[in-house]
């Protein structure tokens, strides 16, 4: 019944967003997101056997089993039925994002081997020295190809993410984690990985169910440099290049001066918090005052013209909302970490 009603919500939500220019915005990013996602796979992950985690690294090692078969074909195989999951939990508007893009990046994927390998047989292979003709050859820089690959795929999957969607696999199994288990986003992707990159030991590392010794630990190791950089880079697209600042100031003199500027010059709303000076006894006005971290200085200045004895301390708000910064967020909506 619940899976019906989904459908139901997903078909009406299409018909209302295609006339609005944000949903297109949305799904122009999207469609961006998931083309990195792709590229990171093709051109710098699975041509050095990196298994960074995700559907398409566990697909990664079942191409190295049946190579025949290429990656973005296996990502199909495990996406479908993580997508019917998301579906189910997480509603219409997710699930229909979701199809979208987890179809979209393994087609990206198996396009694009046939863009940069000049043949079938090099696409089975994955053999880098045939990649654009040779041009992007990193099998002696392994740790360039590790952080490459992680950056592409975390701003990628970032950039997903922020669009109230997923790129399928792991994502998915991260934002279960994030719902039932209250786990991080990144972490619970983070952990999912690590479980498909020790897969990727047992296959590629030490060579179980492939003809031939395996390729050595050493790229068990590059792929956790790939999964660390990755997912520190998803977490700083998702939560944005620079934090909110949160400050306290107590200013002896020109409070008014300091409350005209924030009202009208800074256009930010603040806060008088009663305090009492600990030496002097005095009662005193603190101004509690959030503002982005590009105005920290400009505000620090105007302190300083004000009352140049002013006390201010200068922090971290890890997350804002309200009027003039993030809206609160939606109780069955995305993670945003």
């Amino acid at each position: 019944m619940k899976l019906q009603l989904n459908f139901a919500n997903l078909a009406t939500s299409a018909r209302e967003s295609i006339t609005d220019w944000r949903w297109w915005s949305s799904m122009g990013q999207i469609v961006v997101g998931c083309f990195l996602v792709a590229v990171a796979f093709v051109v710098f992950i699975n041509p050095y056997d990196l298994v960074p985690g995700g559907i398409y690294g566990l697909a990664l090692v079942l191409h190295n089993i049946f190579p025949s078969v290429q990656v973005g074909t296996f990502g199909y195989m495990f996406d479908v039925p993580l997508i019917l999951t998301a579906l189910v939990l997480f509603g219409g508007t997710f699930g229909g994002r979701t199809i979208f893009a987890s179809f979209l990046t393994p087609g990206i994927m198996n396009i694009l081997d046939y863009l940069v390998y000049p043949s079938r047989e090099a696409i089975e292979a994955l053999d880098p020295t045939q990649l654009l003709f040779g041009q992007i050859d990193l099998s002696n820089h392994l740790m360039l190809a590790a952080i490459i690959g992680g950056c592409f795929s975390g701003v990628g999957v970032g950039i997903v993410i922020r669009n109230n969607a997923a790129t399928g696999g792991t994502d998915i199994t991260g934002m279960l984690l994030h719902k039932f288990a209250k786990m991080k986003f990144a972490n619970g992707v983070l952990l999912s990985d690590a479980i498909i990159v020790l897969s990727g030991l047992l296959v590629i590392g030490f060579g179980l169910g492939i003809d031939g010794p395996g390729q050595g630990v050493m790229l068990s190791l590059y792929s956790g440099v790939c999964i660390f950089v990755n997912a520190k880079v998803l977490g700083y697209t998702i939560d944005g290049a620079s934090r909110d600042k949160l400050l306290y100031i107590i200013c002896e003199n020109h409070s008014e001066e300091m409350r005209n500027y924030i009202l009208n010059e800074l256009d930010r709303g603040g806060t008088y918090l009663k305090a009492k000076g600990m030496y002097t006894g005095h009662d005193k006005e603190m101004i509690f005052l959030v503002v982005s971290r590009k105005e920290v200085r400009n505000v620090q200045q105007k302190i300083k013209e004000f009352d140049p004895k002013a006390f201010v301390v200068v922090t971290d708000a890890y997350d804002t909302f309200g009027q003039g910064f993030k809206p609160f967020p939606q109780e069955d909506g995305m993670p945003t970490e």
